[in-house]
């Protein structure tokens, strides 16, 4: 088994990226943190799936945008596992607010959300894995903290923060813990939910491969970030070939 007995943080893991990484995770052999916010039915459901498949969980609620949350999440997992190998920052939401409408009470929440909340998550997981000597961290920026997305402005600019703090942690943690982070492309999660057939084809016609990408794709990435030791300071995108049409 691939990640046999390591310990896996993944933070948003009740449903969509998370929930499959957490899935495939345990199944490769991690004892795996299913980290919620408010989707308490989501995460049980998650763990007794992974429990079914011979597989070993934890199920912590916290709000990871709360920095005294995220000390809790550590502080469980270190009681229940007794270290943190793997730590992925995967939980937040892209919301439209339109720019000029746009309060500091929003643009607050938004980047607690996307961006402190992964900056928070990896203070303690640095501070778990710093003495060990070992170590992997995966943030989860978007294609949007790439190319810019105008309907979800906040979201992308904190996304792209992300891609920044993931290259400047590269350094300052090395050259023992590794971190990287991925950027989705169009995923088939609940963001989309509500399109309509014409507004799915035109989406996906932006792309090379003409389809979604699968959530079971996006952790297939960070299983690769986390079996290898050479690659740090790296986004890895995987949409479908969307940035290579711009």
């Amino acid at each position: 088994m691939l990640l046999k007995d390591k310990v896996a943080i993944i933070t948003g893991s009740s449903s969509g990226i998370g929930r499959s990484a957490a899935l495939m995770f345990a199944k490769a052999g991690a004892k795996v943190v299913i980290n919620y916010r408010t989707n308490k039915s989501g995460a049980e459901a998650v763990a007794k799936e992974i429990k079914n498949g011979g597989g070993i969980s934890h199920v912590v609620q916290a709000d990871v945008a709360d920095p005294n949350q995220v000390k809790k999440l550590f502080s469980e997992t270190m009681k229940t596992f007794g270290t943190v190998d793997i730590l992925i920052n995967n939980a937040g939401l892209a919301k439209n607010i339109p720019f000029t409408e746009t309060t500091p009470t929003q643009l607050a929440e938004e980047f607690a959300k996307n961006f402190y909340s992964f900056f928070y998550c990896c203070q303690e997981a640095a501070k778990i894995m710093k003495p060990k000597k070992v170590g992997k961290i995966i943030n989860v920026s978007s294609i949007c903290g790439l190319t810019g997305c105008t309907t979800v402005l906040t979201f992308s600019t904190a996304r792209a923060a992300v891609v920044d703090l993931t290259q400047s942690l590269a350094k300052i943690l090395a050259p023992n813990i590794q971190v990287n982070s991925v950027a989705p492309g169009f995923t088939k999660t609940r963001f989309w939910d509500g399109m309509s057939a014409d507004e799915e084809k035109e989406l996906l016609n932006t792309t090379l491969s003409k389809k979604w990408v699968t959530s079971e794709e996006i952790a297939e990435a960070f299983l690769y970030l986390v079996i290898n030791d050479s690659v740090t300071g790296q986004t890895l995108v995987v949409d479908g070939g969307y940035t290579a049409t711009l």
